[in-house]
Order: structure tokens, then C-alpha cells, then sequence
């Protein structure tokens, strides 16, 4: 069951947690812990109840008010001999750079390809949900994936961006 959700719904919850924390360690401990909610509240899991991607969404997202909350609480003194580290600023210019980067990049992709990125990556659909929408059969959507990311790769290479 585990298993079979992680792979349905794993890359999207993982997408959903890095942008609630900004941390990817955090949206990892995130997503294993929505997981494990999941198995031991199986009932939760079913159709009937409304869709299994929006629970999963949801505990994620009380998960990470849960913690963020408690960090706040333990705020206190800390001695130490070391001084702290200058917190990293996150520079919103960079952030609009990247995403018009990425937006450059996508469009040079072919049109099924960058269709299965947006569906996939940027709508969260699972495979399911993006074949249903695409009107393609899911191991179609999977392969579709796995050759645009390979693509995505080259052109964002071409465009001067490194890992």
C-alpha cells in the first residue's frame, strides 16, 4: 500500500512539502511522515471519503504547521562559543530568473513533452490523473516523462544553467 502511494502520489507530495518548508530534509521527514499517517489510517485511504491526493496534501500541510509551530515554541537562550551563521537570504530576483529560465526551457520542448511536465510537475497530477487529462495511457505519460526530463536537461544545459 505504502509502496504503491509513494509512487502514485511521492514526487507531488514531495513537490507540495519543499515549498511549504524551503528545506528539502524537512519536506523529506514531511513526506515520510504523511505516509506513515496513511498506513495507520487506512479508512482515510478510501475513494468513497473524497480523493486520496487531497488528504495526503492536507496532513502534510497540518504536519508542517505542527512543527513549524513547535520550533517556535522552543525559541530560547543558546550559548555557544561559535558564532552563529549569517542567516541565507532568499533572493526573490533569482527566484524570478529561474522560473523565467525554466519557462524559456519548457517552451522548447515539444508540445507533449512540455504537457506531461506541466500536468506532472507544476499541476501535481499523479500519472493517472495526467493520462486521464492527456488522453494517453499512463505508461505513455511515464515514458513521455522520462524522455522530457532528459530534454529539459539539454536545452536547460544549452541555456548556460549547471547542476
Amino acid at each position: 500500500m505504502l509502496k504503491a502511494l509513494h509512487a502514485e502520489h511521492g514526487d507531488a507530495l514531495f513537490a507540495h512539502t519543499l515549498r511549504l518548508t524551503g528545506d528539502r530534509q524537512r519536506a523529506e521527514d514531511l513526506v515520510q511522515e504523511t505516509l506513515l499517517r496513511a498506513w495507520q489510517h487506512p479508512e482515510a485511504l478510501d475513494p468513497a471519503r473524497g480523493s486520496v491526493r487531497a488528504w495526503l496534501f492536507t496532513t502534510a500541510r497540518n504536519l508542517a504547521i505542527d512543527a513549524w509551530r513547535r520550533r517556535s515554541a522552543r525559541v530560547g537562550e543558546v550559548y555557544t562559543d561559535q558564532m552563529p551563521e549569517t542567516p541565507v537570504v532568499v533572493d526573490e530576483t533569482e527566484r524570478a530568473v529561474e522560473s523565467w529560465v525554466i519557462a524559456e526551457a519548457l517552451t522548447r520542448l515539444s508540445r507533449p513533452h512540455r504537457e506531461v511536465l506541466v500536468e506532472c510537475f507544476y499541476q501535481g497530477r499523479s500519472v493517472a490523473e495526467a493520462a486521464e487529462r492527456l488522453g494517453v495511457p499512463p505508461g505513455t505519460v511515464k515514458s513521455r516523462t522520462y524522455y522530457a526530463l532528459r530534454s529539459l536537461k539539454v536545452v536547460l544545459e544549452e541555456l548556460g544553467v549547471t547542476q
